[in-house]
């Protein structure tokens, strides 16, 4: 897949998924923009990609926050060709009578309102240059309730309509818009799920889960024409055929 002067954007891509998807992203040549939190963890990172990187510290939960950073693309690269809307956290992990008020408020703000600011950020320029590629990191999750889930499935929920929206109001205009359930994957919010004990998910084994740079692959193959066909809905990595058409099995 060439991805030549294409401009990506990623959100969440201080590790795990976003940070497996920037390495692949650049080595087929594109340009990459990192969002996240944790600026050394960006420095690292695209201090071991190295070429048309930039590291851009972010709060995707403040709009002023990500608008600065998606500017700050168009001033680099002239554009946004690619968002992958992948910043996501799932604690608390708790029931919910013991759910702390203000960490599940923040989940929200984090699963939600991220995933809505970065596709207001872009949609301008996008919508004027009649194209772009917008995809929303999902989860299983999205789709059923999970004992201690209560924020993350209702915000996964929440992310999955908020991109079928999207789609409907956009798609006329020229833009991708997709969703990505990628099931269990091994990364950090993996280990946090299984120290919490709770839910069927917790009593996985790290073999259980795919590796990260899976679903990478996933994200970059939806960018592509090859999935035209699955524009507005939600791909499960779960599926074989999908796996196949990817080139993972």
């Amino acid at each position: 897949m060439d991805f030549n002067n294409k401009s990506v954007v990623i959100t969440g891509a201080s590790r795990g998924i976003g940070a497996a998807a920037a390495r692949l992203f650049a080595e087929a040549g594109a340009r990459v923009a990192l969002l996240a939190r944790d600026g050394d963890a960006l420095l690292a990172l695209a201090d071991e990609i190295g070429g048309n990187v930039l590291p851009l510290p972010c709060d995707v939960s403040d709009y002023a926050s990500v608008a600065r950073a998606i500017d700050h693309v168009h001033d680099e690269w002239g554009g946004v060709d690619i968002l992958i809307n992948n910043a996501g956290v799932i604690d608390p992990i708790a029931r919910l009578s013991d759910a702390d008020p203000a960490a599940w408020s923040k989940l929200i703000d984090v699963n939600i309102s991220g995933v809505f600011n970065g596709m207001r950020a872009v949609l301008p320029a996008m919508k004027q240059a009649g194209a772009g590629t917008i995809i929303t990191v999902s989860s299983g999750a999205a789709h059923r309730p999970l004992e201690g889930w209560s924020a993350y499935c209702t915000s996964k929920a929440g992310a999955a309509m908020l991109t079928q929206a999207l789609d409907l109001e956009e798609r006329s205009n020229g833009l991708r818009v997709l969703g990505l359930s990628p099931g269990t994957v091994a990364t950090q919010m993996q280990r946090d799920i299984k120290a919490s004990g709770l839910n069927p998910v917790s009593t996985l084994e790290w073999e259980d889960h795919i590796p990260p740079d899976w679903p990478a692959r996933a994200l970059m193959w939806m960018c592509t024409r090859d999935a035209d066909a699955f524009i507005g809905t939600e791909i499960s990595l779960r599926d074989d055929a999908i796996r196949a058409r990817v080139g993972l099995i």
